[in-house]
């Protein structure tokens, strides 16, 4: 029997009137759309860990749960069942993620006892010039500006991953993962609150021709909570991916057809730029904190390095974290967060492109001596980079990255496990709708400019490059290497944070499951001090700005999808600020 403690969508209206009731209960208020924030929250609805002994899927949307429930009780792995997950994700949030953009995958052998790690980044066209976000008269074009038009699509990188992914790694036959999203797209499904919504406050969709005629009514509404929506057009781009796999979107009538809508919004993307496209399997960043090991993905994500930083220099103050809702400990990881955004915006890009210094930056000298600059009763206000060797003097990156993704956590029968993290950038992508999914805005992932008083920025666009992300799916491991937690988060740069303090709070604080994923969020990008707008967060304001924090009240809608181990049993959580769900068995 299958179990599941999902948020059924025929509920959800019903639900949505004790949201307001719940987030006064929670000390968290229901998240909108802002600008900063095109990924609104779904309110906030608390709900318990999941319990199952033998596979737990946590994601984003009960359907793609389901689809991964049905793979693995038919004997597929983790990567089987992420793999149909994704697909269905793609289908029924089609603002996250999905095969016209790309992702990150950890995977974990748990026979081999090997973690890999799998790029499937987006690239910059071989056309695409570093000046690709400046207005025909030089001057530098606002973000909305590009994000919309065929400049910021980047050659999609999702199909091929996971293709190699699953030759490596896989046990179903390819073409059965996309049957749960192949069928699901043709006898439809219902359109969700949270969909609704976000079709309501988008700006731009509505004009793109297919997507209108797909998401929107004749008078420019977006189509009735609850009205089954269809979507054969995506059923027939899926076949073609089930017959030919990452071919499908490399050559043939696919490819022409995604080429021809970019050049038609003014983009770049050629037919060789899709042929070539390769994905790579890269060396996870594995690193200590206190007894366990921490595994997380290596440039051009800056997520694992991030992490580990973060976590690394909390650790080297020698400071006491064990409750993160305590105004010591909020303090002290906003400003391990200053250090580490500082960093991440100096030295970290496409290691392909530019000289990384992974290993440096997680040396344990140089996280001790950057921890000496953390006050207990004072910030530090914006914090430098540190002192690094480069091979050429940069300047710090300016990329807004903003909080359109997804999350996957899967562990098997076997106690394989994936963390995978995609995404198509900003809301709804470039809104270009190729073959009934949307293509990726991801070339915004990348510096506006390409330099700064003469030195280059390391995240500046060059042809074939991989934009710097965020995205950060983990891996946890006990002090006697057994797999202890899987997890991860959408959430734009905002990303290392949500993972980090998720951290903290399982492994410091001994939170669990459910109350870690849900604490309130508190984090820095080297900036203003973020706390998550409601009534709890007021006491804890008042210290941080009594202790020289700006501080600012913001929505800070995380997706965190956290599958732990406890004893022989795994718990599956979903974030309550979204539509997520678990199935175990």
């Amino acid at each position: 029997m299958i179990f599941s403690n999902s948020l059924h969508q025929t509920g959800g209206l019903r639900a949505a009137r004790f949201l307001f009731k719940l987030a006064i209960m929670t000390g968290v208020t229901a998240a909108w759309a802002q600008a900063e924030q095109p990924e609104a929250s779904s309110g906030f609805l608390m709900r318990p860990a999941l319990s199952s002994s033998k596979f737990m899927a946590v994601t984003a949307n009960a359907h793609a749960s389901d689809a991964a429930a049905e793979i693995l009780q038919l004997g597929g792995n983790a990567v089987d069942a992420a793999i149909a997950a994704q697909w269905v994700l793609n289908l029924v949030e089609p603002q996250s993620s999905g095969i016209g953009g790309g992702g990150f995958l950890l995977h974990w052998d748990a026979i081999r006892r090997e973690v890999s790690a799998w790029d499937g980044r987006e690239t910059a066209p071989r056309n695409a010039t570093a000046d690709f976000a400046r207005r025909a008269d030089g001057s530098l074009a606002g973000f909305y500006e590009v994000v919309a038009t065929g400049k910021s699509v980047g050659v999609p990188g999702l199909v091929a991953m996971l293709e190699s992914v699953h030759r490596r790694h896989g046990k179903l036959r390819w073409e059965r993962l996309t049957r749960p999203a192949i069928r699901l797209a043709e006898n439809g499904f219902s359109l969700s609150p949270r969909l609704h919504r976000l079709l309501s406050e988008d700006r731009w969709l509505r004009q793109n021709v297919a997507a209108y005629a797909l998401y929107y009514q004749t008078n420019g509404e977006p189509r009735p909570v609850g009205d089954t929506l269809r979507n054969p057009e995506f059923a027939a781009s899926l076949r073609a991916v089930a017959v030919v796999g990452a071919e499908a979107l490399r050559t043939g009538d696919l490819a022409t057809r995604i080429v021809a809508a970019v050049g038609q919004r003014g983009g770049q993307l050629s037919a060789a730029d899709l042929r070539d496209y390769q994905p790579k399997q890269r060396k996870a960043v594995c690193g200590p904190y206190r007894r366990w090991r921490v595994c997380g993905m290596p440039p051009p994500s800056s997520g694992g390095v991030g992490v580990l930083q973060l976590l690394g220099l909390m650790e080297h103050t020698g400071l006491p974290s064990r409750d993160p809702a305590t105004a010591d400990a909020a303090h002290l990881f906003a400003e391990a967060g200053r250090l580490t955004y500082a960093d991440r915006a100096r030295y970290l890009a496409d290691p392909d492109f530019v000289f990384v210094p992974q290993g440096a930056l997680l040396d344990a000298k140089y996280l001790g001596q950057r921890a000496r600059a953390i006050d207990p009763r004072r910030s530090m206000g914006v914090a430098q980079p540190g002192d690094l060797p480069a091979r050429h003097t940069q300047a710090d990156d300016n990329a807004p990255e903003l909080p359109a993704t997804t999350h996957i956590s899967i562990v098997d029968w076997d106690g394989n496990a994936v963390a995978f993290t995609s995404s198509i950038e900003s809301a709804f992508g470039s809104r270009i709708q190729v073959g009934g999914f949307l293509l990726n805005n991801q070339l915004t992932d990348f510096s506006f400019v390409a330099e700064r008083d003469g030195k280059p920025v390391a995240n500046r666009l060059e042809p074939g490059k991989r934009p710097l992300s965020s995205m950060s799916p983990t891996l946890v491991f006990d002090g006697d290497g057994r797999l202890y937690a899987v997890l991860g988060s959408p959430g734009g740069s905002r990303i290392i944070n949500y993972v980090a303090r998720t951290l903290v709070a399982l492994l410091d604080g001994g939170y669990e499951p459910a109350k870690a994923v849900a604490q309130l969020h508190v984090g820095n990008r080297n900036g203003v001090t973020e706390i998550e707008r409601g009534s709890a967060a007021d006491a804890l304001a008042l210290e941080l700005e009594r202790r020289g924090h700006a501080v600012k009240r913001d929505d800070m809608t995380s997706g965190l999808h956290l599958v732990l181990r406890v004893g022989d049993r795994w718990l599956g959580a979903v974030d309550p600020r979204r539509e997520g769900s678990a199935r175990g068995e």
